[in-house]
């Protein structure tokens, strides 16, 4: 299971995190991350849940700290070499009157960085609070400066070699929905669907294994998809109900987003002529998707469809996307909403969000894109009508 990119492709990686240390004027910089672990090395194990961090400093490889049970992925995963790694042992997990940190905070001082500059990541979901007391203890005369999402800004335009990746994630769920289309109907329990959905997530394709998606994969059928982000049951479906599909595929942890929504039987004319608005609204919005755009003239494309309609959507109608962990397949960079200044740029790769949810039904209809030099490169490739199920 070696590294899914080149010793190369890392290296430039790492310079342009190095740069942005450089305009922070750090020494040194702890990533809690696990996505940014991934992009910047290629660690990929399912270690996050206990406290681990990278360390990058301007003159040395990157050092990973954790858990020694899970340094061999590094020798698995990276091409980084075994003095890269810094574990704590295992009697500190999860171990009254001592934290992982505090070891970490150890390794730390023991390398010099007492005194340094040291940048950390403020709101990531893996590192706590309490482990940053930690090691503002630990390292007691750090400079410690908020770096946060230093790296998600970095990661944000993709090289050949990733773009190349999230094609491979658009194809698992391409198959992840046709999937989806060819086993739902009513009486179908939403569990078994699902279950059928996620086999074809990781084991899809012939070429390449899947990997968990970074979101779960979410139905929204019936009252239950008048809200965005509801899980599966073991309710059936039935006929009559209008459901949502949100599904993802990941490749080596690169993450393409898909929604589109089923019709099983008849269903109120609304939800055809929302649909039609909503595939308006995204035709209008991949047509003025292109470098040095910014986000919220392209929202103001959408904006127009709805307002020509009536209709009214308040989040965002995207986000960058790419190499990511749960329970977010987001970069927390990009967004497409209103008065949103940030400015598109070639090689972004965006998921395209458009959903509509009613009081008692719900539809949505996305893809993911890859910005060129002239526009909007849509990965996924599928039929965006609304699918009927008779």
């Amino acid at each position: 299971m070696p590294a899914p990119f080149s010793a190369k492709e890392y290296q430039t990686r790492l310079e342009k995190v190095r740069a942005s240390m450089a305009e922070y004027q750090l020494d040194a910089l702890i990533i809690g991350d696990p996505s940014n672990m991934n992009w910047l090395t290629g660690f990929d194990a399912w270690s996050f849940y206990v406290p681990q961090v990278m360390l990058v400093q301007h003159d040395a490889e990157p050092i990973w700290m954790g858990r020694k049970m899970d340094a061999g992925a590094i020798a698995l995963t990276t091409h980084l070499k075994p003095e890269s790694v810094m574990p704590y042992a295992e009697e500190f997990v999860q171990c009254n009157g001592i934290h992982p940190m505090d070891i970490v905070a150890g390794f730390l001082h023991d390398l010099g960085l007492n005194g340094k500059r040291i940048g950390y990541e403020s709101d990531t979901y893996y590192f706590s609070p309490k482990a940053f007391d930690c090691l503002k203890v630990g390292v007691p005369e750090a400079k410690w400066v908020d770096a946060d999402l230093m790296v998600n800004w970095a990661r944000v335009i993709k090289s050949d070699a990733e773009i190349a990746m999230m094609r491979n994630s658009a194809r698992l769920v391409e198959g992840a929905m046709q999937t989806a289309y060819d086993n739902i109907a009513p009486g179908v329990r939403q569990c078994d669907l699902m279950a059928k959905i996620v086999a074809a997530q990781v084991g899809g394709n012939p070429n390449f294994a899947g990997d968990l998606t970074a979101l779960s994969p979410l139905i929204l059928a019936g009252e239950a998809a008048s809200t965005a982000h509801p899980m599966w049951t073991d309710e059936k479906f039935v006929d009559g109900q209008t459901v949502a599909l949100e599904l993802g595929g990941s490749c080596k942890r690169y993450n393409a987003g898909l929604a589109r929504t089923v019709q099983l039987g008849e269903g109120p004319q609304a939800v055809f002529d929302t649909a039609k608005a909503v595939e308006e609204g995204l035709d209008a919005v991949l047509d003025i998707l292109r470098p040095n755009v910014p986000a919220g003239i392209v929202h103001r494309a959408w904006q127009d469809v709805l307002d020509k309609y009536g209709l009214v959507k308040n989040s965002r109608i995207g986000y960058s996307i790419g190499a990511a962990y749960s329970p977010d397949w987001g970069e927390h960079t990009v967004s497409i909403r209103a008065n949103e200044g940030t400015v598109i740029e070639e090689n972004m790769t965006l998921h395209i969000m458009l959903g509509m949810w009613q009081n008692n039904w719900g539809m949505e209809l996305s893809e993911t894109v890859v910005i060129t030099d002239v526009g909007a490169e849509c990965l996924t490739q599928f039929s965006r009508d609304v699918h009927m199920v008779n």
